[in-house]
């Protein structure tokens, strides 16, 4: 509803982009009109300038565009100092009230999922990330790293083709409840752990297979490659003794708990 009744006018300064270098001020006369519907709570109301400037907003639109271009590219303090030499000088707090400010962007459902955990507080609280495993960028992050939690984000988002996650078993039922049409893979780091720690388990298993399989016509004469080894890494090994590297980590271990079990250093938990 129109309205032409003028309640009172007011000033309204507005920061604007430099000119040559110079900070710039936009002062603007606005006016406060009546409101003629009954119906309405307001009784005043002041008139807008949409192509210039949002409501209530200290800067124009353009500027508003560019600052949010530094905090976006930049961030808080970086952006902060390139904005004096724009004349345009904010705080970092300003730059990073723009980015919290912009809308979420608005991703279509990826083809390839990636789940994995996420600390939101490093020992305390966890939840789950989602990435686009074909773009390499992160989705939402869940509160929580439930099988329900993610099952729920699943059904809500169908389209899924691949999961790509580890081995929790929260994750497979959440994915499995979610996207049971779904093919679940391991991503790449994990497949790399688990074969690694397949392999170390199983030299470890058959070593004495290696050792009985390799021939030396002078075997006093030849030092065992794996002893030097682990000797220069962990120190010395006494004869007979797996020298692997879980069994040498293992006595290197036992060493380091009964020196600090020595006179001098009492266990944490017989303190009163």
């Amino acid at each position: 509803m129109l309205s032409g009744r003028v309640h009172s006018r007011y000033r309204r300064r507005l920061s604007d982009t430099s000119i040559t270098g110079r900070e710039v001020v936009i002062g603007l006369r606005i006016r406060r009109l009546f409101c003629d519907n009954f119906n309405c709570g307001k009784t005043t109301f002041a008139e807008q300038v949409p192509q210039l400037a949002a409501r209530r907003a200290r800067r124009p639109l353009i500027l508003q565009r560019s600052l949010c271009a530094v905090a976006l590219a930049l961030g808080g303090r970086a952006g902060a100092r390139l904005t004096r030499q724009l004349a345009a000088t904010v705080s970092r707090m300003t730059l990073l009230r723009q980015i919290r400010a912009l809308p979420d962007p608005q991703h279509p459902v990826p083809r390839v999922l990636g789940v994995d955990d996420f600390a939101l507080r490093r020992g305390h609280n966890y939840g789950t990330i989602l990435i686009d495993m074909q773009t390499r960028r992160p989705i939402e992050v869940l509160d929580d790293r439930s099988a329900d939690t993610l099952a729920a984000w699943l059904r809500a988002h169908p389209g899924v083709e691949i999961v790509c996650r580890d081995r929790a078993g929260a994750y497979a039922e959440g994915a499995t409840t979610g996207a049971p049409e779904a093919v679940q893979v391991a991503d790449r780091w994990h497949i790399w752990h688990n074969l690694g720690e397949a392999v170390e388990r199983t030299v470890a298993r058959h070593r004495a297979s290696l050792s009985a399989a390799t021939t030396d016509p002078e075997p006093q004469n030849r030092p065992d490659i794996a002893q030097v080894a682990a000797e220069l890494h962990y120190g010395p090994v006494a004869p007979g003794q797996r020298q692997d590297r879980t069994a040498v980590r293992t006595r290197q271990r036992w060493a380091q708990v009964h020196a600090l079990l020595a006179p001098g250093h009492n266990n944490p938990r017989d303190q009163p």
